[in-house]
């Protein structure tokens, strides 16, 4: 049993760390929120500040007034515009921003619900393919079996992660696509599950260069370990002296980067969707773009924010978990 003082010195550690990551949360979802409510004026005030008639915009100036007066009542448009804003959070509270012009019935957020699925599917198989992919990477760079070939394998690294996701897809999807053939294309509705794989595999790609980059560093500062001597000297495989007792030690800085990077990941989950007409959020925000669809608009571009937002509050909260420098001292 511990002693008296040494109990109520750790008793306070424990308190004063707990409400340091209290403090930190809030102070983190505080900051998320005011990024959002920014986020969400500026697509409101963008929407009915800019020059001409969002009406004309929306139904062509060949409509008539009747046209035009009905659709301002629906939109709001015909009250004070302090009043409109007031509206619109309010229906951003409660998830409700009107139903879409395009598809009278259906609420914009039931339309932005039905596209989170396929690009939530996308991010989380890139994620997971990009981790997977950046740390065999980063271990095939370190390891000795590979001999003189490590360096070709770090050159490739920083190659995929200097080229643009812009153009590394559509010379990737030609050349396994169409020219041999060996994957279907990712945009066809018939591609199922290996079309989906082939898109996050294409996403996961920066996602991987990046793992690599960092995992790479912290391997190379574990080459001399003790405890890698020790293992070692036990006949322990080059597999299970760099996989199961080198990646464990480096798994902190490799966490903080997949982390970081989702922000990155799920706009370039929205790029590609469009780039290959795949379904999903991103999809769905230029084709309401294209039909005038206002309601279905501001929800869709208000939902890309507030993933973006919550995948960078998750990154900080793993970093500071992981790094805890800088958070203050213990008690």
């Amino acid at each position: 049993m511990l002693p008296q003082p040494e109990m109520q010195r750790r008793t306070r550690s424990w308190s004063s760390g707990l409400s340091r990551a209290v403090l930190g949360l809030a102070g983190r979802g505080l900051g998320a929120s005011l990024v959002l409510l920014t986020l969400a004026s500026l697509v409101f005030l963008s929407m009915r500040l800019l020059p001409g008639d969002m009406t004309s915009l929306i139904l062509g100036e060949q409509a008539g007034e009747a046209e035009r007066a009905a659709l301002r009542a629906r939109l709001g448009l015909d009250q004070p515009l302090a009043l409109q804003y007031v509206d619109f959070l309010w229906g951003l509270v409660r998830f409700d921003l009107g139903d879409s012009l395009a598809r009278p019935g259906t609420s914009a957020f039931s339309e932005v619900a039905r596209a989170l699925g396929p690009t939530s599917a996308l991010a989380f198989l890139a994620v997971s393919l990009g981790t997977v992919l950046g740390v065999t990477a980063a271990v095939c760079a370190v390891s000795p079996w590979l001999g003189a070939r490590r360096a070709w394998v770090h050159r490739g690294i920083l190659a995929v992660a200097a080229t643009p996701l812009i153009a590394l897809a559509p010379l990737a999807t030609y050349l396994l696509a169409v020219r041999w053939q060996v994957v279907p294309l990712p945009g066809d509705p018939e591609a199922g599950f290996v079309g989906l794989l082939f898109a996050a595999g294409l996403l996961g790609l920066p996602l991987g260069a990046q793992v690599a980059r960092i995992a790479r560093a912290a391997l190379l500062e574990e080459v001399h370990a003790k405890f890698l001597d020790v293992a070692r000297a036990k006949g322990g495989s080059l597999f299970r002296v760099w996989v199961i007792h080198a990646l464990p030690p480096a798994s902190g800085p490799i966490a903080v980067v997949v982390a970081a990077q989702l922000g990155a990941l799920l706009g370039g989950a929205v790029v590609l969707e469009r780039l290959f007409e795949r379904p999903g959020l991103g999809t769905l925000m230029l084709n309401a773009y294209a039909s005038r669809d206002v309601p279905v608009l501001e929800a869709a571009v208000v939902a890309a924010g507030l993933l973006f937002v919550v995948a960078q509050s998750l990154a900080g909260a793993v970093q500071a978990w992981l790094d805890p420098r800088g958070q203050g001292e213990d008690a």
